[in-house]
């Protein structure tokens, strides 16, 4: 989870650190989802931290989960202003998704911009099957004309925004394992937000969420991996 200012690079909180520590004594690698009230209020479920293979390979980008996650169920709105259910309009397509926002001064827009290279990387025929959605943490700042302004810079055109109710963003969040807080604006003036920074890959085959990538994956571990999850196998 990045806790990042508009000015300076992103510290985590203790939180997350405390829970990568964790984590990271069992060799594993996974996404962290936090606490709180606003997802029992909206009806959703909240997630435990991810089971991954105890087997998988330290020098791979990639962490395969033992158990997948199921896609959100989301409805929110996309750059064109238009209700967008993400369970129904990537039914069956590879699906990479990314919670993050437009004023995030660096893992945000280089995470967008490394998949936007690798995928551009891949046959035509593949790249139109790829589906990249961009769910924003800040929702208040990135409206729907915003998003698509952003994402064509930072990452490619095709690449699906979708902003909405904050609420609603991070309990769909959550059930992916991924915790986001409220922005925060601070006594200056700058705006604090915190977000986990992993993009989780979906299945075409089955829909389910097996793949997590950290904000280290490059270029390279994209480039690597995306045949194999457009067929809907894991890298």
């Amino acid at each position: 989870m990045s806790a990042e200012k508009t000015s300076s690079p992103s510290p985590r909180t203790p939180l997350i650190v405390a829970a990568v520590a964790i984590v990271a004594a069992l060799g594993i690698t996974a996404a962290v989802a936090l606490g709180g009230d606003d997802g029992e209020a909206s009806g959703q479920t909240t997630s435990a931290v991810a089971e991954v293979s105890g087997g998988s390979d330290s020098t791979k980008a990639a962490t395969v989960l033992d158990r997948p996650f199921t896609k959100p169920a989301l409805v929110l709105t996309d750059t064109k202003g238009q209700k967008y259910d993400l369970r129904e309009r990537t039914k069956g397509k590879p699906t990479l998704i990314y919670f993050g926002y437009t004023h995030c001064p660096d893992v945000c827009p280089l995470t967008m911009s490394n998949i936007a290279i690798a995928k551009k990387q891949l046959p035509k025929a593949d790249q139109d099957k790829l589906q990249v959605v961009f769910v924003t943490t800040d929702p208040e700042r990135d409206t729907a004309a915003e998003l698509a302004k952003w994402l064509p810079a930072a990452g490619d055109p095709t690449f699906t925004g979708l902003t909405g109710a904050f609420s609603t963003i991070q309990a769909g969040a959550r059930q992916i394992g991924i915790g986001i807080d409220p922005p925060k604006k601070e006594e200056d003036g700058k705006v604090v937000s915190m977000h986990g920074a992993q993009v989780i890959a979906f299945s075409p085959t089955t829909d389910q969420g097996y793949v997590l990538y950290g904000e280290d994956a490059t270029i390279d571990d994209y480039a690597k991996d995306l045949p194999k999850l457009i067929k809907g196998e894991n890298p």
